[in-house]
């Protein structure tokens, strides 16, 4: 299975986020959890829309061994990155990628007042999430799932 580079998947998630025709009529809400719609299947990657209402995020996960990335396309989102034991965040709004490397652990969130949406690209494609929990400084395994679905929690 190829895999895509980090700057090759970033450049993905631009190009799709810039063409509402590939997204625009999959975009819903969901007031119980995130909402996503795989837009495409490709031999290296998987493309998916999320959105995100205000207070919605994703737990602490790695996405095994893909690499991801991921761009804003309306509203902003927050990133938060475990880095030598501690959260480091980012808020990244319209246009800004985010790249994230097979095994680094994140989480994702709307942390706003309005809904966002956002481009996510997957490469390999995502068929394994460990899920985290940091206390004290320290990561501690809590599950890890199969799954071919983005940021399920």
């Amino acid at each position: 299975m190829t895999t895509l580079a980090l700057r090759s998947l970033a450049d993905v998630v631009s190009t799709v986020a810039g063409d509402p025709r590939l997204w625009r009529d999959h975009v819903r809400f969901d007031s119980g959890s995130r909402y996503w719609h795989r837009l495409a299947s490709l031999p290296e990657a998987d493309i998916w829309l999320l959105t995100w209402l205000p207070d919605q995020q994703t737990d602490l996960h790695d996405h095994g061994e893909a690499i991801a990335a991921f761009t804003v396309v309306s509203g902003s989102l927050e990133e938060v990155r475990v880095r030598a034991g501690q959260r480091v965040s980012r808020s990244l709004t319209r246009g800004q990628v985010s790249w994230v490397p097979a095994g680094a652990v994140h989480d994702v969130g709307n942390r706003g007042d309005s809904p966002s949406i956002s481009i996510h690209a997957y490469s390999p494609r995502l068929n394994e999430m460990t899920f985290w929990d940091l206390a004290g400084g320290e990561l501690r395994r809590l599950s890890t799932v199969s799954t071919d679905e983005p940021e399920v929690a």
